[in-house]
């Protein structure tokens, strides 16, 4: 449960901080313009208003409002002047050599089990008393 809410409260957090919140508020504002062109005109006729007109509801107002100065405000001082250019140090090339291998000579018994007793013929067998 903790883990759900800890996701809960970090996708709210990122939602406000990326002003995802105007946008529903738009939406609201949208559903009520189409809501109250509704009562007088057809629903194609209110939607087509809605997103054309040049006429603003208060919401819709206020949102534009809001975003504008949430956009002035992310620019310390207001808006930029300029481009603002990223400078990236290029990362060194790092160079990882391979150490050499040592060749295995067939010549070399010890690995071979050469000289090494044979194993018992039969193998001993389980003795049942």
């Amino acid at each position: 449960m903790t883990r759900r809410l800890q996701l809960s409260a970090v996708l709210l957090a990122w939602l406000l901080a990326t002003g995802s919140h105007w946008d529903l508020v738009q939406t609201v504002a949208w559903g009520r313009m189409i809501g109250n062109y509704a009562r007088d005109m057809s629903m194609v006729e209110a939607i087509r208003l809605t997103f054309t007109s040049g006429k603003l509801c208060r919401m819709c107002e206020a949102v534009q409002e809001a975003k504008q100065q949430q956009s002035d405000a992310t620019v310390p001082g207001g808006k930029l002047d300029g481009k603002v250019l990223l400078v990236f140090q290029p990362a060194p090339h790092v160079v990882i050599d391979v150490p050499a291998l040592e060749r295995w000579v067939p010549a070399d018994d010890t690995w071979s089990g050469r000289g090494r007793a044979s194993p018992p013929v039969p193998p001993p067998r389980e003795l049942r008393a």
